[in-house]
């Protein structure tokens, strides 16, 4: 019998957690298949039962302030499938995914959010296309729920920035919700570098993918947990973790100033040897002045990101640390 592990981060989500818990029960119990059908009906074969399968629900705790630990607790009592890895401290949601992924047993990993906003209604189409031979099945957000105007069209610029500076597939409208095979999995813990960009990381392993479109819902319960801090951090990471295009900004820009000062200054020294006339304007040479300080700046702070990368990936500390699994001290490392 094949194992399914849907893997679950969950930072302060206690409001929401048993509402999840009953949602994945009905999906291992086989109450929600042919609940939802892709629109891709060319695709041969049936959804398969979900009863036919083992299920693992693994928790990752990512240092939750709130009764996030004690609910997860409750729940593994009450079902055996129930998985809880409580890390040591808030490692950030794309470090406890690793964790989960490290420990996950399943022959496919389930990626959900804890706040109900990815449909288990859509999990059992998503295990019929890895059936017919799919590595990497991924939900694509035909809508966002309640997202504000802003965000969304901050993330669509993000998107095709990030596109135009990379050679690899950058999906837009795809987030953490899929289905991974055992493979893709295992490409994904190959890679142990601390600054992650799991979406990135889902495109650049490769491998037959296929999208299955899905409507956001709205969030059950509690606050999102990802501000404008921490979307300008993780951006900052897509941008840096996969593509050196802003290191050639600078140098480009660089050389285009050093040329355009160059004729700029044969100019002014012909206009003054044939006509006589000095080169005049201390507001624009202010003006110059500052600007070519604030280019300057802005490539040392280009060069910085990627140094500090660097700084911290060459300590070689590990992405996360487990404090317990199913409460009990993990006795050696994944």
């Amino acid at each position: 019998m094949k194992k399914i592990t849907v893997l679950i981060p969950a930072y302060n989500e206690a409001v929401n957690l048993p509402a999840l818990h009953t949602r994945l029960c009905a999906l291992a119990a086989g109450e929600l298949d042919n609940v939802y059908t892709d629109a891709d009906s060319s695709a041969p074969g049936e959804t398969p039962h979900m009863t036919d399968y083992e299920w693992e629900f693994l928790f990752v705790n990512d240092g939750s302030r709130d009764d996030t630990l004690a609910v997860l607790n409750t729940l593994r009592r009450s079902d055996s499938r129930v998985t809880v890895v409580d890390l040591a401290r808030n490692f950030g949601k794309e470090n406890a995914l690793l964790a989960g992924f490290d420990l996950a047993t399943g022959d496919a990993v389930v990626v959900m959010d804890a706040d109900l906003q990815h449909p288990p209604e859509v999990v059992p189409e998503m295990i019929r296309y890895w059936e017919l031979g799919y590595a990497d099945v991924y939900g694509r957000r035909r809508s966002r729920g309640r997202e504000s105007w802003l965000r969304h069209h901050l993330t669509s610029v993000f998107y095709k920035t990030l596109q135009s500076l990379t050679s690899i597939e950058m999906m837009p409208g795809v987030g953490d919700f899929r289905l991974l095979d055992r493979r893709a999995v295992n490409a994904l813990t190959s890679m142990r570098e601390t600054q992650r960009y799991t979406k990135g990381m889902f495109s650049w392993i490769g491998g037959s993918k296929h999208g299955i479109d899905f409507d956001t819902a709205d969030r059950a319960g509690g606050k999102s947990s990802f501000g404008p801090k921490q979307l300008f951090a993780l951006a900052l990471q897509g941008i840096t973790g996969f593509t050196t295009a802003p290191l050639r900004f600078a140098s480009i820009s660089g050389i285009t100033i050093s040329i355009g000062a160059f004729i700029y200054l044969l100019y002014a020294l012909v206009k003054y040897a044939c006509y006589g006339d000095p080169v005049r304007g201390f507001a624009t040479l202010l003006c110059v002045m500052l600007l070519l300080g604030g280019l300057q700046l802005l490539c040392l702070g280009i060069i910085g990101e990627y140094i500090g990368r660097i700084f911290i990936e060459t300590k070689g500390r590990p992405p996360y640390i487990i404090d317990t699994v199913n409460g009990r001290p993990l006795t050696s490392s994944p």
